[in-house]
């Protein structure tokens, strides 16, 4: 395709190198003490999996919690280094408040999950034998002389496993890990903000490597194919949503929307995942020679809500407050109704996590915090707007990790 078939916004996006995924997020691969270029080469030390280890006792103490467990999950990995993956076999990390933690696991995957974990205490189970009754032997171990006590389960623990649990320790009273994985995780380290950085910058370079290919006549599904393949290209798994036209006014797209036409929308809301974390972008451009007066005035709407939002934001700052800020804007603009999701949402190994930026949710912002901001207007029938970057707080205010696309 000819540059001429870009508006001033797209090609300014493809110079700047400036792209997101809104709402959907992207593979998870198995291990965060991984290079994408280099299965070889960690990129978080054993360390820092140590240190994790060490405050979830302390938040574990502080709670008056006595084990917790995890099984395969972004937490499970956030603690271990490795993500083995989750299926009908239990695999189960415990980690008691004092003393080393033990991981339950099927035999055959004794040495796999040894080869990749900071954990070296395993326990394996054959095929014939029941897990749950080696969990409870591996709790009797870990908690000697014990009976019984409070367990913190990983929230995503799927219910069976949960019932399962129950029954082989019934002296135990099972609550929600949620509040202790979401304290660890929320404030972000300067290692993992490198991640982060390293996931944005491949996102924006595959985001303005697909845009420089649209086309007439191709597909949503073809676009995002190509999308995920420049993201592999540069080393990182990942893809999103590809819209165009009256498919952007819905937030989420759909399975498939009309063939690419030019004068018109397209949205593309995507992320990648470099040493298991994630970025978000969404940039909105015009596929054309010139954008129409509306979409101009709208795409400036969004981007002066998202300005008061980032301008407003500093440590101490109430979740919902930046949702008023940018809300604020769009509605004195006369679009109130049809910004129609929160602002925003926390990121990191998942793409959408602790805190959101939402009305109702008066956690005030601390430094480490890492959250997208992406106002938008959707006018169905028409199209719709969203422009989604990637931020985390620093002592002084909102410092944006994506570059930010200009004014029209």
């Amino acid at each position: 395709m000819q540059r001429r078939d870009f508006m001033a916004a797209g090609a300014a996006a493809i110079a700047d190198r400036r792209l997101r995924i809104a709402d959907s997020s992207p593979p998870n691969p198995q291990s965060t003490i991984r290079n994408p270029q280099s299965a070889q080469e960690p990129s978080l030390s054993p360390e820092v999996f140590a240190r994790r280890l060490d405050r979830a006792r302390g938040e574990l103490k502080a709670r008056g919690l006595d084990l917790l467990i995890a099984t395969p999950s972004t937490s499970y990995e956030y603690l271990t280094g490795y993500n083995p993956g989750r299926s009908e076999r239990l695999i189960a990390l415990l980690l008691p408040v004092v003393g080393a933690p033990a991981i339950v696991c099927p035999s055959f995957e004794v040495e796999r999950i040894k080869r990749h974990s900071i954990v070296t205490e395993l326990h394996g189970w054959e095929e014939q034998e029941d897990p749950h009754a080696l969990v409870r032997e591996t709790v009797r171990r870990l908690r000697p002389g014990s009976g019984g006590g409070t367990i913190a389960l990983e929230s995503s623990t799927a219910y069976q496993t949960f019932l399962r649990l129950g029954r082989a320790l019934p002296g135990w009273k099972f609550v929600d890990a949620g509040p202790v994985t979401d304290r660890l995780r929320v404030i972000k380290s300067p290692e993992e903000v490198a991640l982060l950085r390293r996931a944005i910058a491949i996102t924006l370079d595959a985001m303005a490597a697909t845009f420089a290919q649209l086309a007439v006549g191709t597909t949503e599904v073809q676009v995002a194919q190509t999308l995920s393949r420049e993201m592999e290209q540069r080393g990182a798994p990942g893809g999103g949503l590809v819209q165009f036209g009256p498919s952007s006014a819905l937030p989420h797209g759909g399975p498939a929307g009309p063939k690419l036409e030019r004068e018109t929308v397209v949205l593309i809301d995507c992320g990648c995942r470099v040493g298991g974390y994630t970025s978000d972008i969404t940039r909105t451009i015009w596929f054309g020679d010139r954008p129409s007066e509306e979409f101009r005035k709208v795409f400036n709407v969004v981007h002066d809500a998202q300005t008061a939002a980032m301008a407003l934001g500093r440590p101490g700052t109430p979740c919902e407050e930046m949702d008023r800020a940018a809300r604020k804007v769009i509605t004195a603009a006369g679009y109130g109704p049809f910004f129609t999701h929160r602002l925003g949402h926390g990121l990191g190994m998942d793409g959408h996590e602790p805190e959101y930026l939402v009305e109702g949710n008066s956690t005030r912002l601390e430094p480490g915090m890492v959250f997208t901001i992406e106002p938008g207007i959707y006018q169905l029938g028409k199209f719709g707007v969203r422009i989604e970057d990637d931020c985390v707080m620093t002592d002084n205010g909102v410092e944006v990790l994506s570059p930010r696309v200009a004014k029209l």
